[in-house]
C-alpha cells in the first residue's frame, strides 16, 4: 500500500485556510513551512502521512495526538466530534470545513468522516478576528479531498473487530485538455462496536470539481452526500456517583441514531492583477437527525427502563467574500484582506420526553415540536500581514452583527441580537533561518447555540444564552530543524472567558430523559503546549506532545467557583512513530506505534472525586506487496488501544467508559 502512496502530499500539508485567509506562497517540498513558521500563533496540522498511518475512524481519532486537545470527555461515543481545545468546548462553533463554519445543532451534528479528508488544521485560540463566530480556544479546519492534477486511483476493503465490513474509493485526475479535472470519493461500511445494538454502518459519496476558467479564474466545486446510522445510546448506568457500571445504558433493539447529511459549495478565485485577487466560498449543508434513545434506572427491585425518540433538523448557509492586495510602503511589504461574511443557521427539534411503558410505545408516538433556533450573522473584517526584515506582524479587526430568534414549544419566538468587536494583534521574530519567537493578543466572540439553565433542577430555567467573549495572551517559539521537514512548536498561553457555557449533570426523570444540560461558566484557561512534527528523509516520521493546563472556574454552580473544570487533564502527552524504510531488507514494510497518556482530572466541578490517569496504545503494520511483484497492491493492520482499556472517564459528575481494542486489516489496490 505504500509504495507509490504519494501523492502530493508531506507531512506539513497546508490546506484551505491553515494561514487564515491569506494565500499561501510557494511551498516548499509540498507544504507552506514559510508561512506556519511565520505566524504568530500556535498551529498543529494533521496531514495525509498519519491519517494514513493511522487509519482514524472518527474525527476525534485523527486529533488524539495533537497538543491543545482533548477527546476523551465523554469516553466512546462515535456519535459526535465533541472536540476540546484549551479545556474549551469546539464542537459548536468551533469545526469548520474548508476554511467555513459548521455550527451544529443540539444534536444535529455534521459528521466529518476521515477518509473524506486530506488534513486537518487546529488554530490554537481566540481566531474570530479572521474568521467570525468561534470560540476562544481555538478552531478545527478539516480539509476536504480535492481535484488533483495527476491521475490517481484507490480501491480499499477493510475489515475488523465487531464484524466490520467496508469498502472504499478515490478517484482523481484531470479530464480532456487538463483544464478540468474532477475527484471522486466514497465509502460503504457495515459494522458494529463493542456495544450491544449499537451499529456503525455508513453510506457516503463526495464528488467534486475543478475548472480552470481562463488564467486568471479558477472555480472549485465540494459535494458530499452520507447516511449514518449509528447507536442512540452510548452512555453507562451510573449506580451511584461517580461510577461507571458495566451495565450498558442502551436497548440493542431501539437503539438507531440515523443521520442523513449532505453539502454542497463552491471556491471561486479570480486574480483582479498581479498583485490582488478576488475570492468567494460558498457553502449551503444540512443534516437530519433521528435519534432513538433510552436509558436505565434504579428501582424498589432493580432497573426499570425509559425510551426517547428525538429528531433534529439543522440547515446552514455560509458566503464569505474576500479581496486581498499585496503592496508596500516603504521597507514594509503588506498582505491587506478585507472581507465581508455572512452566515445563516437554524435548527428546529421534535421531542415530547421520554417513556416508561415500551419502546414501541414510544416509536409510535408522534413527537411534537419541542424548541429551534434561527442565527443570521453578518461580519467585516480586515486583516494586515506586514514584513519588514525579520518582523512579521499581524493586525486583524472585524465586527460581527448576529441576530437570533429561539422558539419555545408553542413555536413563539424570541428575538435576540449581539454585535461585538474582535481583534488580534501578533508580532513574529525570525531569529534565525530556523527559529522563530512569537506573542499575540486576540479575542473572540460567539453566540451560544441552544438553551442555557440557570436552575439545574428546573427544566423550565432553559434561555437564550449571552454571548461567550475570550481574550488570549500567548508567547511561544517556532523551531525548524536544519535541512529536515520538522518543525517545533512551544507556547503558553493564558485565556480569559466570559459568560461561557459547560455541560452540567441533571436528574433525567425530571429533564425529560437529558443527562446534561448547558450552564452557565466563566472559565480561565492558562497553561503550555509543546509539539514536534518529523519527517527524516522519508524514513521515519514522529509526532509528539505535551500539554499543561490549569481549567479554573471562575463563575459557576454553587461549589464550583475556584475549582477545576472537569473531565479537563492537567498533563497530557503523546508520541506516535512510523517507520517506512526506503531501502534495505525492510523496504516495503511500515512500522507504526503510538502512546497516549491522559493524566488524572476532576470527576465533577466541585472537585470531589478524580478521573485516574490512562495510557492507550496504538499499532500500525503495512506491507508494499509490489515489492514482491503486486505492483499497487498493500495491506495494512491497524490496532487501536492495543492493551484494552476500558476505564471510565466522569464529566460533570456523569461517568462514561472507554472503547476497548479494535483492530482493522486493510487491502488496498492503487493505481
Amino acid at each position: 500500500m505504500r509504495g507509490g502512496r504519494r501523492y502530493g502530499f508531506t507531512h506539513f500539508p497546508v490546506g484551505t485556510s491553515v494561514a487564515g485567509r491569506l494565500r499561501r506562497r510557494d511551498r516548499v517540498h509540498g507544504r507552506d513551512l514559510c508561512s506556519i513558521r511565520d505566524i504568530p500563533q500556535a498551529i498543529s496540522t494533521v496531514g495525509q502521512d498519519q491519517i494514513e498511518d493511522q487509519q482514524p475512524r472518527t474525527l476525534l481519532d485523527t486529533l488524539g495526538y495533537t497538543s491543545g486537545t482533548n477527546v476523551t470527555n465523554f469516553g466512546y461515543d462515535s456519535r459526535y466530534d465533541a472536540v476540546y481545545l484549551r479545556g474549551f468546548a469546539a464542537y459548536y462553533n468551533g469545526l469548520f470545513r474548508d476554511g467555513l463554519r459548521q455550527v451544529n445543532g443540539p444534536s444535529a451534528w455534521y459528521q466529518n468522516h476521515p477518509y473524506s479528508f486530506e488534513a486537518v488544521s487546529v488554530l490554537k485560540g481566540p481566531s474570530s478576528s479572521m474568521y467570525g463566530v468561534s470560540g476562544p480556544g481555538g478552531l478545527v479546519n478539516v480539509v476536504s479531498k480535492r481535484p488533483k492534477d495527476t491521475p490517481f486511483n484507490e480501491v480499499q476493503l477493510t475489515f475488523g473487530t465487531d464484524e466490520r465490513q467496508e469498502v472504499a474509493f478515490d478517484t482523481t485526475g484531470p479530464v480532456g485538455d487538463g483544464r478540468l479535472s474532477y475527484r471522486l470519493t466514497g465509502v460503504l461500511r457495515h459494522a458494529g462496536t463493542p456495544l450491544d445494538g449499537y451499529s456503525d454502518d455508513l453510506a457516503m459519496i463526495a464528488p467534486a470539481l475543478t475548472y480552470q476558467l481562463t488564467d486568471r479564474t479558477k472555480i472549485t466545486v465540494l459535494g458530499e452526500y452520507s447516511s449514518s446510522t449509528r447507536g442512540g445510546t452510548a452512555s453507562y448506568y451510573n449506580p451511584s456517583y461517580g461510577v461507571a457500571s458495566e451495565i450498558y445504558a442502551g436497548d440493542p433493539a431501539y437503539n438507531d441514531f440515523d443521520n442523513d447529511q449532505w453539502r454542497i459549495g463552491y471556491d471561486i478565485e479570480h486574480e483582479l492583477t498581479g498583485s490582488m485577487t478576488l475570492r468567494q466560498r460558498m457553502r449551503y449543508s444540512e443534516v437530519d437527525a433521528d435519534l432513538q434513545f433510552s436509558g436505565v434506572y434504579a428501582t424498589g427491585t432493580g432497573l426499570g427502563r425509559y425510551w426517547g425518540h428525538y429528531l433534529e433538523n439543522t440547515e446552514n448557509l455560509i458566503i464569505d467574500t474576500t479581496l486581498e492586495a499585496k503592496f508596500a510602503t516603504g521597507s514594509v511589504d503588506h498582505t491587506l484582506v478585507a472581507g465581508v461574511d455572512f452566515g445563516r443557521s437554524s435548527y428546529d427539534v421534535h421531542y415530547g420526553g421520554v417513556g416508561y411503558v415500551s419502546a414501541a410505545a414510544v416509536d409510535a408516538a408522534v413527537q411534537p415540536y419541542s424548541n429551534g433556533q434561527d442565527m443570521d450573522q453578518t461580519g467585516i473584517y480586515l486583516h494586515d500581514q506586514m514584513l519588514v526584515g525579520r518582523w512579521t506582524t499581524f493586525l486583524s479587526a472585524r465586527y460581527d452583527w448576529v441576530d437570533i430568534t429561539t422558539f419555545d414549544a408553542a413555536r413563539v419566538g424570541s428575538d435576540t441580537s449581539h454585535e461585538a468587536f474582535s481583534g488580534r494583534i501578533g508580532l513574529s521574530y525570525a531569529v534565525n533561518a530556523d527559529l522563530s519567537v512569537f506573542a499575540n493578543v486576540s479575542s473572540s466572540f460567539v453566540p451560544t447555540t441552544g438553551l442555557v439553565h440557570d436552575d439545574v433542577t428546573d427544566p423550565n430555567s432553559g434561555r437564550p444564552a449571552d454571548p461567550t467573549r475570550g481574550l488570549q495572551k500567548e508567547i511561544g517559539l517556532k523551531y525548524q530543524l536544519p535541512r529536515t521537514e520538522s518543525l517545533i512548536t512551544a507556547s503558553i498561553f493564558d485565556i480569559a472567558q466570559d459568560d461561557g457555557v459547560v455541560f452540567q449533570t441533571v436528574d433525567p426523570a425530571v429533564f425529560g430523559g437529558l443527562n446534561q444540560v448547558q450552564v452557565p461558566y466563566d472559565l480561565r484557561s492558562r497553561g503550555f503546549e509543546v509539539e514536534g512534527q518529523f519527517n527524516f528523509q522519508n524514513d521515519l516520521r514522529l509526532t509528539t506532545s505535551y500539554t499543561y493546563l490549569d481549567m479554573e472556574i471562575e463563575r459557576g454552580a454553587a461549589g464550583t467557583v475556584g475549582k477545576q473544570l472537569s473531565a479537563t487533564p492537567e498533563h497530557a502527552a503523546a508520541l506516535w512513530a512510523f517507520y517506512e524504510p526506503q531501502s534495505g531488507a525492510l523496504k516495503g514494510w511500515g512500522f507504526g506505534a503510538g502512546l497516549r497518556y491522559v493524566g488524572q482530572s476532576w470527576g465533577d466541578d466541585q472537585n470531589t472525586f478524580r478521573n485516574h490517569e490512562q495510557f492507550y496504545t496504538d499499532l500500525s503494520v503495512s506491507y508494499d506487496l509490489g515489492q514482491v511483484g503486486l505492483d499497487g497492491l498493500g495491506f495494512q493492520l491497524n490496532v487501536k488501544n492495543a492493551f484494552d482499556n476500558t476505564d471510565q472517564t466522569c464529566s460533570a459528575g456523569y461517568c462514561y467508559r472507554t472503547e476497548g481494542r479494535t483492530a482493522t486489516f486493510s487491502l488496498a489496490y492503487r493505481f
